[in-house]
């Protein structure tokens, strides 16, 4: 039986952030655009759910900003922790260029309802739940749509563009045949959920102890909590069993003990296998790949989703015009690369040596003590801002084309390298006198 075939002018592969932020703006710019989500719906859990100050200020820009945070959510104004028995605030976010001053955390999956109901308001927007792409259509060379599985059998959508947004494991990527380069990684996370009190720590709060790091996320009635552990340990975590597991936990956060019981089966227990990876080139004629299916981020600062929005904006900034006037070539998609690789990468340092960082955690199990350097570090003046904007703003923020432009603008793109680079400097620092000392 022949497939059925559609035509578009973009067709957006992935419902997540980057792609519904991409179809949002192209459709607002008048641009037919067409969305494919493999799902049902949008309700995954233990997904990035850290909306930064860089990507609510866009949604000020777009003039959502009111309408969006009467979503349920909660607002970080500060990131600290607890090393050893030493208590720190590594960011501060109250002092950014921004209309908000903090972080949202808010479930991924009203995030995206958000903006699909205000993509659906425009009659060039489509969006097709269970439809999953299998495989891409060439010719000439040229990518011309996408093969799409669905319930009711086979579809073709052809489009002018085809944008893979959908993740790290991305069909789009590999059926293109982009070449993908890994960057070692040493940690995993494992996700769970605890109720929460309120005398618990109500900021962004870490732990690290006894050969791990365990991150707690406020979500009101609940904590979403990540074990950093060491890559590829899990399987022998599951050996020694949920007891030894719940007395991990309980080890390093003794506030839990009426509430560790809470974790009585695996299920409960969602493995993220971290990674870090980019494409040397992001783009085919007629494909483009941004968020995680061209630069895959560790959840280090909770940064992926906004750095994924940011390379949705700077897409639709470049290419809307030429997807809307028929002249689109792959110029245009280099420029998309070009504008977005750098931040990407930067990110991908600053990351990897807070990997470095982590690794030396995991040789101690037991009782830890924060090393001298970190703890002359964090209490730098000024330090707290520093890492404020650079986990907050991020490198080189995009701004909406044809939006309100924010009133106080944000370090520009040379400062916040500079700002990283010292960040990196620091955090590679504190390695190399960890190292020593462990030598000595």
């Amino acid at each position: 039986m022949t497939p059925q075939t559609l035509a578009t002018t973009c067709c957006v592969v992935g419902g997540g952030p980057a792609g519904m932020m991409l179809a949002y703006l192209l459709a607002r710019r008048g641009v037919r655009v067409t969305v494919i989500e493999k799902h049902p719906d949008f309700f995954r859990d233990f997904r990035g759910d850290t909306v930064h100050p860089s990507t609510l200020e866009l949604f000020h820009e777009l003039g959502l900003l009111d309408e969006f945070l009467k979503l349920p959510h909660q607002q970080v104004q500060t990131v600290g922790g607890v090393f050893g028995d030493f208590p720190f605030h590594i960011a501060d976010f109250r002092h950014v260029s921004a209309q908000c001053r903090f972080v949202a955390l808010m479930p991924q999956w009203d995030f995206l309802e958000f903006l699909s109901g205000q993509a659906k308001k425009f009659p060039n927007f489509d969006l097709r739940m269970q439809h999953e792409a299998t495989g891409l259509t060439r010719d000439d060379g040229r990518v011309t749509g996408v093969e799409v599985r669905t319930s009711d059998g086979t579809v073709q959508i052809q489009a002018d563009l085809v944008v893979g947004c959908d993740g790290r494991n991305s069909t789009a990527r590999e059926a293109a045949g982009l070449e993908v380069v890994e960057s070692g990684v040493p940690i995993d996370v494992l996700w769970f959920r605890i109720s929460r009190q309120a005398s618990d720590p109500d900021q962004l709060f870490g732990i690290v102890n006894y050969g791990r790091a365990l991150i707690l996320i406020n979500r009101d009635q609940y904590f979403q909590a990540g074990l950093v552990v060491q890559k590829g340990s899990f399987g022998a975590i599951r050996s020694a069993g949920m007891e030894t597991f719940r007395q991990t936990i309980l080890k390093m956060a003794p506030y839990f003990a009426e509430r560790v019981n809470e974790l009585q089966d695996w299920d409960q227990i969602k493995l993220l296998t971290v990674q870090i990876n980019r494409l040397r080139r992001w783009h085919r004629p007629g494909l483009l790949c941004i968020g995680d299916a061209a630069h895959a981020m560790s959840p280090v600062g909770g940064v992926g989703i906004n750095l994924a929005i940011q390379d949705a904006v700077a897409a639709a900034n470049l290419l809307a015009p030429a997807l809307r006037e028929g002249r689109l070539d792959e110029t245009h998609l280099a420029a998309v690369q070009q504008r977005r690789e750098f931040p990407a990468q930067v990110t991908q340092f600053l990351q990897t040596g807070a990997h470095r960082g982590l690794s030396h955690v995991f040789r101690n199990p037991g009782p830890l003590q924060a090393p001298w350097p970190f703890k002359v570090a964090v209490q730098i003046p000024g330090v707290q801002r520093v890492m404020g904007h650079v986990v907050g703003m991020g490198v080189r923020p995009e701004h909406i084309a044809d939006g309100r432009r924010p009133e106080s603008p944000g370090a520009p793109a040379w400062q916040t390298v500079v700002i990283g680079a010292a960040a990196a400097a620091l955090a590679f620092a504190v390695v190399f006198l960890r190292q020593r000392q462990s030598a000595a």
